[in-house]
């Protein structure tokens, strides 16, 4: 029964085929209607993205480090799901690993040519040293603070209240059983279409990279028909890994990626211009640590510069409107992890992993170009997904590494993909963790329905477009997720708190009793008074 479709998998499933509809039939219109939605969204809530996003590093932060972070996502004392090396993996490869290789060498590049709010002559060395500084803190803690909150509040929710991974269940602390009818079902749907809308602009971005990569390995030309017969192929994979459960299909494919994105970024590394990465990382790390406030909260309200539309509310959007998905598949395999390990393993590990991934490749990027005169900064003009494959291009063995990228590409789309088909199958099944096959296969294709209206639309702008847009609903939404999380944390450290008081005050009383009576206390009596932590059958542990 509690797969059976209802309202949330038909009225999700009718939007998003009418979108579809829409898009392949009069794409030219979807296009025009999207940048008017787009203008008028970041200019009137542009605002909001900065100080929303902002926010959540705040709270999440502020959760791990206080009494909350000892809190398990599970029963008290039990043992995390997955060893913490291939939690991290399928952390990394389901949240931006595609995105991490589109950007790497494209933003910083771009940012070269084009310095941040003009602060630096193009193509100098201080343009670098911003493109540095700001492609890091476009992939650093702030945009995996959006998939902390969901995760946790998910994971919390499920785990340790034993209630179903869904959305709307993250509200029951406010809204009550409010959650079990229309308003649960409208905040259940909101995160199935900002899911898939999410995911779709990272399939897209891969489809062009992979694309991009076979103009250079194979000599394929580079083009909306290409590009839609590569979504179809990847399809085809990701659709069959996606009839494989969990631990076989995206863990071992996850750990596919982490062992080969290691092994070219040591590549990379090693043959590069080792010295100047390193300068590279420690110069970025600081400029970042020194900037990050000003940065969080940076407008042009004074000039016509639309720079931060463009990258910021861009990536920040494009974060939000993935936090269901990748919040929902965190949550998925963080049972047994406590808040502040939660906390540390989502926004401190994959952080550290992304500055090494833009520091190599980025930075070898920036050295061909000012040293070498390599001139990739007029290729990401033309082409941004083709800025990874001209460095690669400056070191040894290129055709093989060329190779290896592509093949990292298509392996992080059919890990995004693959992981987003049991989040939609989740929300839309009530919650269960093992959704059906039939479900997860349907959503499946709409992703690739989706990605295709969207780049037959307008290639990489129709993508920035929707994410920015499919964000607004679900950020407001994530705002009183915090609260509601907030709120449970604190209900049950008070409940912590009153029966630690009480059970003290019983020790206390039998203490007393017994020295009246001048007889030594029973064991088992201490044993009963003796504050213990239950666990969620109810149960009061002896230990100490």
């Amino acid at each position: 029964m509690q797969q059976r479709p209802g309202w949330v998998f038909y009225t999700s499933l009718t939007l998003l085929s009418l979108f579809v509809v829409l898009g392949a039939s009069r794409p030219e219109q979807l296009a025009q209607w999207a940048d008017q939605a787009l203008s008028f969204t970041t200019l009137h809530f542009g605002w909001l993205y900065l100080f929303a996003t902002t926010g959540f590093l705040i709270f999440c932060v502020g959760i791990a480090l206080s009494d909350y972070g000892h809190i398990r996502l599970g029963a008290d004392g039990e043992a995390a799901e997955f060893s913490y090396l291939a939690w991290l993996g399928m952390i990394f490869s389901a949240g931006m690993g595609v995105g991490l290789v589109f950007w790497a060498v494209a933003e910083p590049m771009s940012h070269l040519a084009n310095p941040p709010f003009a602060q630096a002559p193009s193509g100098s060395p201080q343009a670098a040293q911003l493109a540095m500084q700001y492609s890091l803190f476009h992939w650093g803690f702030h945009q995996w603070a959006n998939f902390a909150v969901v995760g946790l509040a998910i994971a919390y929710v499920r785990f340790r209240q034993q209630r179903p991974g869904l959305i709307s269940e993250t509200f029951r602390s406010t809204l009550g059983d409010r959650v079990d009818g229309g308003w649960g079902h409208a905040i259940n749907i909101l995160a199935v279409l900002s899911t898939v809308f999410g995911v779709a602009t990272t399939l897209g971005l891969g489809v062009i990279q992979i694309n991009s990569g076979l103009v250079t390995v194979a000599d394929i030309s580079f083009g909306s028909t290409q590009q839609l017969v590569i979504l179809a192929s990847v399809a085809v994979i990701f659709l069959l890994c996606a009839l494989a459960p969990l631990e076989s299909g995206i863990r071992y494919v996850s750990d596919a990626n982490m062992f080969l994105a290691a092994a070219l970024l040591l590549f990379v590394f090693i043959f590069g211009p080792t010295d100047f990465i390193t300068g590279v990382m420690t110069t970025a790390l600081g400029d970042y640590a020194s900037n990050m406030i000003g940065m969080s909260l940076v407008m042009s309200p004074y000039t016509a510069d639309d720079w931060v539309e463009r990258w910021t509310i861009f990536y920040w959007a494009w974060g939000l409107s993935w936090a269901p998905f990748v919040g929902s598949f965190i949550a998925r395999i963080s049972r047994g992890r406590t808040v502040r390990e939660f906390v540390i393993g989502v926004i401190g590990m994959p952080v550290l992993l992304s500055i090494a991934w833009f520091s190599t490749f980025g930075g070898s990027a920036l050295f061909f170009e000012l040293f070498a005169g390599a001139d990739i900064s007029t290729t990401v003009a033309n082409e941004m997904s083709a800025g990874l494959f001209a460095t690669l291009s400056q070191l040894p063995a290129s055709s093989i590494t060329s190779v290896l990228m592509l093949v990292l590409i298509t392996l992080f789309v059919i890990t995004s993909a693959n992981s987003a088909t049991f989040v939609l199958g989740m929300f839309t099944s009530h919650g269960v963790l093992t959704p059906k096959r039939w479900s997860r296969l349907t959503w499946g294709v709409i992703q690739v329905l989706v990605a295709g209206v969207l780049l037959l639309s307008g290639g990489l702008a129709a993508l920035q477009t929707i994410s920015i847009l499919a964000a607004l609903p679900f950020m407001l939404l994530m705002i009183f997720m915090a609260l509601a999380l907030l709120k449970s944390l604190s209900n049950e450290q008070r409940q912590i708190e009153l029966h630690n008081a009480v059970t003290h005050e019983r020790l206390m009383r039998l203490l007393e009793a017994n020295d009246r009576l001048g007889s030594p206390p029973e064991q088992d009596d201490l044993l009963v008074a003796v504050p213990g932590q239950e666990d969620h059958s109810g149960k009061i542990s002896n230990d100490p």
